[in-house]
């Protein structure tokens, strides 16, 4: 990992979180790119690594004529679909250098996907802006106050909005991150919260992950008042050979990499 000396598990706060993941985003956007970015499709939703694609999956439904925010947009491939699909999107990333990338893919296609530089926690739009909301392992994850960015999501949603994002499964906690057979076998308590840190020379966060249990997930979407609708946990389709990280057809065939939820705002229209 760009910049890291060690890691461990322990507390980190919300602004040492971002500052780590910005910068780590920043510096691991080439490499990223390079790895993933013929799998992601410069125009292409897919999900997780196990390969789940919105254009069979229809989490989000039809998305013509409808607004639509990305959240945590990398190099807005989700989002390029779902204008080609007739949606009207916006996207934001915190990273700068992720969203070069998604103008270097506009400049190379001739499209135009509208992106700005912002943390989740304190989305740049006003409330009720957007029918849907979407997030393929965006910002989620390495948030430390995940209950403050549904708060927000559920802000710019109009009432009915339905808000769908995928993070990394909760069971994948107990297991080493590791493709192979040592993958398979626990070594840490599931419920065992503390984020998985990479530090500097100094000590200094560099990369933090946040683990939430399905519990606790369920609970701060209740909390947020969005209301639960539905949980996918994508199977590893059979002819797929790709390892991403700890993602690989072994682990895939025998516990779930990816959560996927569903949330419909059912309350009164933001102010």
């Amino acid at each position: 990992m760009p910049g890291t000396s060690g890691a461990d598990r322990r507390a980190v706060s919300d602004e040492p979180t971002v500052r780590a993941n910005r910068r780590w985003w920043d510096s691991a956007a080439d490499e990223y790119q390079a790895e993933h970015g013929g799998f992601l499709r410069d125009a292409g939703f897919v999900w997780c690594p196990e390969g789940l694609d919105e254009a069979s999956a229809r989490l989000l439904g039809d998305v013509r004529g409808r607004r639509v925010l990305e959240i945590g947009c990398g190099a807005g491939q989700c989002g390029r679909w779902l204008t080609g699909q007739g949606a009207e999107v916006a996207a934001f990333d915190l990273s700068r250098r992720q969203l070069q990338h998604s103008r270097r893919i506009d400049e190379e296609l001739g499209t135009r996907l509208p992106v700005v530089q912002a943390d989740a926690g304190r989305i740049p739009f006003a409330g009720g802006s957007f029918d849907l909301a979407c997030s393929a392992f965006g910002a989620l994850p390495f948030v430390a106050d995940a209950g403050a960015v549904l708060a927000e999501v559920r802000r710019v949603l109009l009432p009915g909005g339905l808000f769908v994002f995928s993070v990394s499964h909760p069971i994948r906690w107990a297991f080493p991150d590791d493709p192979g057979p040592r993958g398979l076998t626990s070594d840490r308590s599931y419920f065992d919260r503390s984020p998985y840190v990479e530090h500097d020379d100094h000590g200094e966060p560099s990369y933090v992950e946040h683990h939430r249990t399905l519990g606790d997930w369920v609970g701060l979407i209740a909390e947020s008042g969005l209301t639960l609708t539905s949980l996918t946990e994508p199977e590893w389709p059979s002819g797929h050979d790709r390892t991403w990280g700890g993602w690989s057809p072994l682990r895939g065939r025998h516990i779930p990499g990816t959560a996927i939820f569903s949330c419909v705002n059912g309350g009164a229209r933001p102010a």
